[in-house]
């Protein structure tokens, strides 16, 4: 369990981009081997009453299976699926692309490039716009 301490980092730069509106999507992806489960995507929603919460569509060969959570719950399952199947999570924001990776010893790295989206999502900055 060596890369828990660099997922838990990788985790506060993901609660960053939401606190400073700079979120585009979160992705987790690259298997170990023919999984059944190919990739999780979390995107920000606002749920009645402007209520802040992270949808996880979890995208399997035949089916697509979505469910809603704290950044908290979000953490903790995102966690367990990280070298079982998972390999890498990418997170985008307006200020960068930052990776997270597990290498064949399965130690985390993280590693930031320049951003892919120049706006963040949409729910992001009707926050920004609602101030919350």
């Amino acid at each position: 369990m060596l890369y828990q301490p660099v997922f838990a980092q990788f985790w506060e730069k993901v609660k960053e981009s939401i606190e400073n509106y700079t979120y585009a999507k979160l992705t987790l992806a690259k298997t170990i081997g023919d999984t059944e489960l190919k990739n999780i995507y979390v995107r920000p929603v606002l749920l009645e009453n402007d209520v802040f919460s992270l949808s996880l569509t979890a995208k399997y060969k035949t089916e697509e299976i979505e469910s809603f959570h704290t950044l908290d719950e979000t953490y903790m399952i995102l966690l367990s699926y990280m070298n079982n199947p998972f390999l890498t999570a990418l997170l985008f924001t307006t200020e960068n692309d930052i990776a997270f990776k597990l290498n064949k010893k399965r130690v985390g790295s993280i590693i930031e490039q320049a951003p892919t989206f120049k706006n963040a999502s949409d729910v992001i900055l009707e926050m920004k716009e609602k101030g919350l």
